[in-house]
């Protein structure tokens, strides 16, 4: 075995000083850069475990705990614990099926930049995380301002708590996970009697069970379409602006109607006004459509002309057959003919516009009076009779 010596120096000729056997200039500077990177690695490169503080660790061990936070933050979280422990970064790539050099970027990160380097994605956006209280705090403001936009909750959390949410899409998961979501209130009627409602369905109920062959049953309404431009949500490529023109003029139609929810039929005239004439413009056609019909059930709302002196003599003369029952007050939703009337916005002005008032008039008549009964086995679970009674102290009423 021949001992080698490390020279002193390195003579311009070749020559050096010492003993024993050469070691080439090149191969001496390898020697050294390898012995160097060697005890990097081995000391001052190494993670050595214990690493984090007692609060760091712990706040590390909970957001890998918590099932609320984005799995990719409680994976990183769960990495640093891990080599805090004292595993290795082999080690703990392992055991998440990553690689090392993964592992190594996250601890250099954290040790950067501490938690908050973490939450930092390069493709994503932020996956800043609330503490528990933050998210409680957060559903609560929520529950009393109603913001109507998520710039407008992110704008809160960085006032309120110093984080940042890059990216819709994070924010949005945050509030899902949180139980939150995007509602639209119903409107409801601001004098609602519990006990009237509980009363119609009854009386309804009792009526449908109790209805001869010979009887028939509709409900009647108003409607005044808009001869205007309903712009409604759809869904579009994301890099189109959506328009809709605006008609020149604001008509409206004055529509009389009448549905049979068993067949489908309806009975529609267009009025000049809707008063106690049309009402019984509207009635005697009713009777007219149901020539062999013994008696006819027509439910309505209260409406003054609903009520008119005229239109009790009409109903009194002898022959007729038609019996009124009248809707609770402020109970539209006890009227299945209000659902017609959404129906029919659905179907003939969401995002239509009509060049004229006469064609806009033709096209909702015609839908009325002819498509309605004709696809009434397609509209027919939109516009039914399955009543509910409505109670305020059921929704969060906004201010």
């Amino acid at each position: 075995m021949v001992d080698v010596v490390y020279p002193r120096w390195i003579a311009p000729d070749g020559e050096y000083e010492g003993g024993g056997a050469m070691l080439y200039p090149d191969s001496l500077g390898r020697r050294k850069a390898l012995a160097k990177r060697v005890e990097l690695d081995s000391f001052e490169g190494m993670i050595r475990p214990g690493f984090l503080l007692g609060d760091e660790r712990s706040a590390l061990i909970a957001l890998a705990r918590d099932g609320s936070v984005t799995h990719r933050l409680a994976r990183r979280a769960n990495a640093l614990v891990l080599l805090d422990d004292g595993l290795s970064c082999e080690q703990v790539a392992r055991v998440l099926l990553l690689d090392d050099d993964t592992i190594r970027r996250w601890h250099g990160a954290f040790a950067e930049g501490g938690r908050k380097a973490l939450m930092r994605f390069e493709a994503g956006g932020s996956a800043c995380v609330l503490s528990e209280a933050q998210r409680g705090k957060l559903v609560g403001w929520v529950g009393a301002a109603s913001p109507r936009s998520t710039g407008q909750i992110g704008a809160w959390i960085a006032s309120e708590f110093g984080v940042e949410y890059e990216s819709r899409s994070g924010l949005v998961a945050l509030l899902h996970r949180l139980g939150l979501e995007y509602r639209k209130p119903e409107v409801i009627p601001r004098h609602l009697d519990e006990t009237k409602q509980r009363a119609f369905i009854k009386l309804y109920e009792k009526l449908m069970n109790a209805l001869g062959a010979d009887e028939a049953v509709l409900f009647v309404d108003a409607v005044h379409p808009t001869h205007g431009a309903r712009a409604a949500g759809c869904w579009a490529a994301k890099d189109e602006h959506l328009a809709i023109e605006q008609t020149t003029g604001r008509q409206r139609l004055n529509i009389h109607g009448a549905i049979d929810l068993e067949t489908g039929r309806t009975k529609m005239i267009e009025a000049e006004a809707i008063d106690a004439a049309s009402t019984i413009k509207l009635l005697a056609g009713i009777e007219a459509l149901y020539s062999t019909t013994a008696l006819i059930h027509v439910f309505l709302d209260n409406a003054r002309y609903h009520h008119a002196k005229i239109v009790r003599k009409w109903l009194s003369q002898p022959g007729r057959r038609i019996a009124l029952h009248f809707v609770p007050s402020y109970c539209p939703h006890l009227n299945p003919i209000e659902r017609l009337w959404a129906l029919m916005h659905q179907h003939l002005t969401h995002n239509k516009t009509y060049p004229t008032c006469r064609e806009f008039a033709d096209v909702i008549l015609n839908f009325l009076r002819d498509e309605v009964p004709r696809k009434w086995g397609e509209f027919c679970d939109s516009v039914t009779d399955n009543f509910r009674v409505v109670l305020p102290a059921n929704f969060r009423i906004l201010a």
